[in-house]
């Protein structure tokens, strides 16, 4: 009882008479954040961040190609150690050739790791594909579940992936903790857990339910643009004054600019067929994004 969230610094950027926004200014913006802050400030700050990232990116999504959840489920495994992109461009041939977990499931091994050999670990990756297609033929009519207990049960899913597919492909709320996610919570000090289970469990603790899939996607769409691992571009970032790790990477407006990925960076996103009902996305070029 008693406690306070701190005053929430605006994140607009005063604009030059030529509306651009001026650059000394934007250099010194500094976070916000107190040192010490209590579970009630940080969960503000942290619905905060979400809302600005609602605005910033109004256009979030899955960043799979996928019609199905059976093509969903399948993309999700194959994009363990790769990127979305080099998945979206091995999906065609492999769907083309097994449509149906029945048809995945009949699939010789060499034929189907000869296809997906560009994502990486191609081997292993064949046998879950190959596992779980048996086992969606085999234990559930040949329709991917959409239950978490059920999905966890496929060779090759986990609870990331499930809720990849729930949310996506069956509108049931979940978090996805992928390494962008679990990186910039932390980077946010909204959890100090490592474990993508107890990453999960916490921040489902701060949002209202019918955030968390959307939450997820604007999170991942954050990382993946403007919060990178190694080299963050913090004089680009529009949250930076609610964010505790501001300075961990390039701070000069113009430099940070440089260092924006896809649409921020002026280039397409990862996914080569965008769906229609995300009409803003802007349509990639032949070849789609550079890998």
């Amino acid at each position: 009882m008693g406690e306070h969230a701190p005053a929430e610094a605006s994140t607009k950027i005063p604009a030059t008479p030529d509306g651009k926004a001026s650059a000394k200014k934007q250099a010194r913006r500094a976070p916000k954040v107190p040192k010490a802050e209590s579970r009630l400030a940080m969960i503000r700050r942290a619905r905060r961040i979400n809302r600005e990232l609602a605005e910033v990116y109004p256009y979030a999504h899955p960043e799979l190609d996928f019609r199905n959840p059976f093509e969903l489920l399948v993309a999700t495994v194959l994009s363990a150690q790769t990127t979305d992109l080099r998945v979206n461009q091995t999906t065609p041939a492999l769907f083309a050739a097994y449509p149906t977990p029945e048809d995945m499931a009949a699939a010789a091994p060499e034929d189907l790791e000869e296809i997906i050999r560009p994502t990486g670990f191609f081997r292993a990756k064949a046998k879950a594909l190959l596992g779980l297609s048996q086992a969606i033929r085999d234990n559930f009519g040949g329709e991917v579940p959409g239950r978490m207990e059920d999905l966890v049960t496929l060779p090759g899913v986990g609870r990331k992936t499930a809720n990849v597919v729930l949310g996506n492909a069956f509108g049931v709320p979940g978090i996805t903790v992928d390494t962008h996610f679990g990186r910039l919570v932390r980077r946010w000090k909204w959890t100090e857990q490592v474990d993508p289970e107890k990453v999960e469990e916490e921040i489902c603790a701060i949002f209202p339910k019918s955030e968390w899939t959307m939450l997820s996607h604007r999170v991942v769409f954050h990382g993946r643009r403007i919060c990178h691992a190694r080299n963050p571009a913090c004089g680009a970032c529009p949250i930076a004054p609610l964010c505790p790790a501001y300075g961990e990477g390039e701070t000069d407006p113009e430099k940070a600019r440089k260092l924006l990925k896809y649409e921020k960076g002026g280039q397409p996103g990862q996914r080569l067929s965008p769906p229609p009902d995300y009409p803003g996305l802007p349509a990639p070029p032949l070849g789609g994004a550079p890998a």
